[in-house]
C-alpha cells in the first residue's frame, strides 16, 4: 500500500475509535516514526500534511534534519536519553518524550536557560529490558520534580508489552490514563498532565480508546523497514 493510503487508513482507524469512546479525533495527533525510513519517504508523509516527526536515533535525526531543512516541521526525540548527549538533543528538537528518570530531569534543568515542556516515559510494566519510571517511583519523585522550576512535565509517554491479541494492552493504557488523573488531581507546580504519547502501529486504535493524544506510527504509515 502506499503512504497516501497507509495514512488514510490509519485516520479513518483514528476517527472510528474516538466515536466508540464519544472523543474528538482532532484531539489525536499522529507522530510519524521516522525510524530506518528514507527521507524521500518522509518527505512524501509531510507532503500530506503530517508535521510531527518522531527520532530515535540522533545521528540518523541529523541527516534527515539536514534535508528536510526549512520545512516547517515539529521533531520529537523519543529514543533512549542518554546523558552526554541530552546537551546536543536539547540543541537539535523541539521536544523530548523519553525523559526516563530523575537524573536526566535533572541534566536538562541544569542545561536550559528558559522553562522547557518534557514527557515523562513510564516503563508501564516494569519490564528490566525498558526505560522510565515504574508508576510507584514518579509518585516518590513527584515532590522533588515539581521544584524543578526549569522543567515541566506535560506529557507522559509509555511503551508496553507487545500482545498479539491487543485487548491484552488495553490495561496497561488505561493505568497510564489513570496516572494522568492522579497526578492532575494533586495540583502540583511542574506537573500539568495534558498528553499522554501511547499507541503504535500495531495498538493504536486501542491506545485512542484509552486517551491516548499522540500515536507513534512507523510501519503502518511507512510499511515494513527492509532488514
Amino acid at each position: 500500500m502506499a503512504i497516501r493510503e497507509n495514512l488514510e487508513l490509519i485516520q479513518n482507524n483514528i476517527e472510528k475509535a474516538c466515536q466508540r469512546v464519544k472523543r474528538d479525533p482532532r484531539q489525536v495527533q499522529i507522530l510519524a516514526v521516522c525510524k530506518d525510513q528514507g527521507p524521500e519517504k518522509i518527505s512524501q508523509v509531510l507532503d500530506l500534511g503530517i508535521r510531527l516527526l518522531g527520532e530515535n536515533k540522533t545521528q540518523e535525526a541529523e541527516l534527515h534534519m539536514q534535508y528536510l531543512a526549512g520545512l516547517n516541521i515539529n521533531w520529537h526525540f523519543i529514543g533512549k536519553l542518554q546523558k552526554n548527549k541530552i546537551n546536543k538533543i536539547l540543541g537539535m528538537f523541539h521536544f523530548i518524550e523519553s525523559v526516563d528518570g530523575v537524573k536526566s530531569l535533572e541534566h536538562i534543568h541544569k542545561r536550559v536557560d528558559d522553562p522547557i515542556e518534557v514527557f515523562i516515559e513510564i516503563n508501564i510494566a516494569e519490564e528490566k529490558s525498558k526505560s522510565g519510571f515504574t508508576i510507584e517511583g514518579l509518585k516518590k519523585a513527584i515532590p522533588y520534580i515539581s521544584n524543578l522550576n526549569k522543567v515541566t512535565v506535560s506529557g507522559l509517554m509509555a511503551i508496553p508489552p507487545y500482545f498479539e491479541d491487543t485487548e491484552k494492552i488495553r490495561p496497561y493504557f488505561s493505568r497510564l490514563r489513570e496516572m494522568q488523573n492522579t497526578i492532575n488531581h494533586m495540583a502540583i507546580p511542574n506537573l500539568k498532565i495534558s498528553h499522554l504519547s501511547m499507541g503504535m502501529s500495531h495498538d493504536y486504535e486501542m491506545a485512542v480508546e484509552e486517551g491516548a493524544t499522540i500515536v507513534r506510527i512507523g510501519t503502518a504509515l511507512f510499511g515494513r523497514r527492509k532488514v
